[in-house]
């Protein structure tokens, strides 16, 4: 069963366009991800889903109820963790869960069971009584799922869960994500641009990249589609070492930042020709390295940067953007 159903969806501020003409459905029970760099159009696509923001065109359904037509029922069926924390740090863990569920005008009785539940799954009944503001980063975001959990939406919207948050930290979180979809069935819609997050978490990504999306399989084809092995060379004769590599098992070249990479099957049958070549050539090799390929470099081959890259380009655009607006 189709849970989301987004079609030639687009956003735009003024003339920027934020999010281009996307379309992607989503599975019932999937754990669905966007990934792409900052200025994406990520935090856009999901805030269009959840109703706060209205598109310019296209359509998009949320468990069978229209973006647009039905915002309601939008609205009631989906759970959203927004990137910037939302929690109340004055009031307590139960209270702050207790006044959302107020909100959604949830039986006292119900509320308080749910509540229970919900705090246990996440690690937090015992310190339900305690301030928001005496919780860590990692403790205020488990909180904020749970909360966004209470009212058991279809759909749970998780915008950049863990930025901001330590390596470990973050794997906890990724754990209790995990359990949730495997628990409780629901669907999962993650955006990120951390890559092994969503390598680890999502059972289908859509690589998102300047408001469009440029490419959208589970991580492993994504990864396979690139080839076999990555070898990665730094030399600083990187043109000469491209022209003296020609050797028809060579499947792609990528070129970043004073390194390149070769997509070839079978890296250690081929590691010492490679080598012969290039030293023969005389080409100074300052490293080189074989591992298989990440969706760090599913990024690369489809956008022809890394995502670090992108999003030093997102950050001049908008620099540029602040600076025309000023004259």
């Amino acid at each position: 069963m189709i849970a989301i159903q987004v079609e030639e969806l687009t956003k735009k501020f003024n003339d920027f366009t934020a999010v281009d003409n996307i379309s992607f459905e989503i599975e019932e029970g999937e754990i669905f991800g966007l990934l792409g760099p900052n200025g994406a159009g990520k935090t856009t696509t999901i805030s269009m889903l959840s109703t706060m923001l209205t598109p310019a065109s296209g359509k998009a359904e949320v468990n069978g109820h229209d973006i647009i037509r039905d915002q309601d029922g939008v609205r009631k069926s989906i759970g959203i963790v927004f990137q910037d924390q939302s929690l109340d740090e004055e009031l307590t863990a139960f209270e702050n869960m207790d006044f959302h569920g107020r909100l959604y005008r949830i039986p006292k009785k119900i509320r308080l069971e749910r509540i229970k539940e919900l705090l246990e799954l996440v690690g937090l009944h015992e310190r339900k009584d305690d301030l928001v503001k005496t919780f860590s980063g990692g403790m205020r975001r488990r909180l904020e799922i749970a909360r966004g959990l209470l009212h058991h939406p279809k759909v749970l919207f998780l915008d950049e869960p863990t930025l901001g948050l330590d390596p470990q930290t973050r794997n906890h979180l990724w754990t209790y994500i995990e359990n949730l979809n495997r628990e409780m069935k629901i669907t999962i819609i993650i955006t990120t641009h951390y890559m092994d997050e969503a390598d680890r978490l999502c059972d289908r990504i859509a690589i998102i990249d300047l408001g469009k999306i440029i490419a959208m399989d589970t991580p492993e084809n994504l990864k396979n589609e690139i080839g076999g092995d990555v070898i990665t060379i730094r030399t600083p004769d990187i043109e000469k070492a491209k022209a003296c590599l020609q050797a028809p098992w060579i499947e792609k070249f990528d070129q970043y930042d004073g390194f390149f990479k070769i997509g070839l099957h079978n890296a250690e049958e081929h590691i010492s020709g490679i080598v012969t070549m290039l030293v023969g050539n005389n080409v100074n090799i300052t490293s080189l390295s074989v591992r298989k390929p990440t969706l760090e470099d599913v990024f690369l081959h489809f956008t022809g940067k890394t995502i670090r890259e992108h999003e030093a380009d997102s950050k001049e655009r908008l620099r540029m953007m602040h600076k025309v607006g000023r004259h």
